[in-house]
């Protein structure tokens, strides 16, 4: 069990991230868009959505892959780079490069969904498909790398991916400045790690959720357990949580510190809270966005009267996993 953290090193490691989160949010500001917040009509008035999803790319991962690639020096720049994916921070970096002029490629491992590598390669991406799930496919892209000198871009474990991702923190308060909680969907913990840093450095009142599936919760586990965990993991439509998390990761800390508590879905619930956010809201979400507002009904009673946001992380949900979704709820 990881020993709690006082305040004053709680806030001492939110402030850390929260000042290259404030940079990344003036650096990236002309590259990405500023997404709209909306109330979820069935979920109450004070419950407010997020839409990352109608980030450029389908998917929050805009942010952090430009802020990296904005950092790299001239040398880097001309070298290239290389990126590990299970699709939504491929495609992010695919677009980034092409608008920055930088050359690269994306390792995605043999699990990957065919529609996201179809995506990626549709906006000129190299993909190459690399071991046999992302966790392979992130230490395989990382030793080619260094191999051939070239800047390798980590889906969470970079302190300006994770910056980047951050800024939806920095947009979150200054649309709900009386916010009192925010559920965020968690896989290696680059999002929930920005944006955890920004809000707690300004507000350590304010309350952070993650949220994972049932069947792949390695971060929850990780914390509970006090250092980081792999174990067999079953599969789920929260496809964008998915992945092993790489040994010294830099969110590991902030993971533990900052994140209050930590919710799972099993993947009956995910599926529920994509089709009714559809049917009532018009809104058609990917698992891994899902699964934040399966999280949150379950814990909704805790969170009577509160204001709070849910991070709709992105969109990106192929045909046969919607109907995959649509056959558990029907059937």
């Amino acid at each position: 069990m990881q020993t709690p953290l006082s305040e004053a090193a709680r806030s001492l490691v939110a402030q850390s991230l929260a000042a290259h989160v404030t940079a990344a949010h003036e650096r990236i500001r002309p590259f990405i868009r500023r997404t709209p917040v909306e109330p979820c009509s069935r979920l109450g008035r004070n419950v407010l959505l997020k839409l990352e999803h109608f980030q450029r790319t389908g998917s929050f991962k805009l942010r952090g892959a430009f802020n990296r690639l904005l950092t790299l020096t001239e040398a880097q720049r001309a070298a290239g780079c290389i990126a590990a994916s299970t699709g939504n921070h491929g495609l992010a970096m695919v677009h980034a490069m092409a608008h920055l002029g930088i050359r690269g490629e994306v390792y995605v491992g043999e699990d990957t969904l065919p529609d996201k590598i179809a995506a990626m390669r549709a906006i000129g991406g190299t993909v190459t498909i690399a071991g046999c799930d992302a966790g392979e496919a992130e230490q395989l892209a990382r030793r080619e790398g260094q191999s051939r000198q070239l800047t390798y871009v980590s889906p969470y474990n970079d302190l300006y991916v994770v910056a980047g991702q951050g800024t939806i923190g920095v947009e979150l308060l200054e649309d709900i400045p009386q916010l009192d909680a925010v559920l965020v969907s968690v896989g290696g913990g680059g999002l929930i790690s920005g944006i955890a840093s920004f809000l707690k450095s300004r507000n350590p009142a304010i309350r952070v959720i993650g949220c994972q599936p049932a069947n792949e919760c390695l971060m929850a586990r990780s914390v509970e357990a006090g250092h980081l965990i792999d174990e067999p993991r079953m599969p789920t439509i929260s496809d964008g949580t998915v992945g092993r998390i790489e040994a010294g990761s830099i969110t590991f800390e902030p993971c533990g510190a900052l994140v209050d508590r930590y919710v799972t879905a099993t993947e009956s619930e995910i599926a529920q809270a994509l089709v009714e956010t559809l049917d009532r809201e018009h809104l058609l979400l990917e698992g891994a966005a899902a699964l934040a507002i399966a999280c949150y009904e379950t814990i909704r009673r805790d969170l009577a009267g509160a204001n709070v946001a849910i991070v709709c992380c992105g969109g990106n949900i192929g045909q046969a996993t919607l109907r995959k979704v649509l056959d558990m709820v029907h059937a």
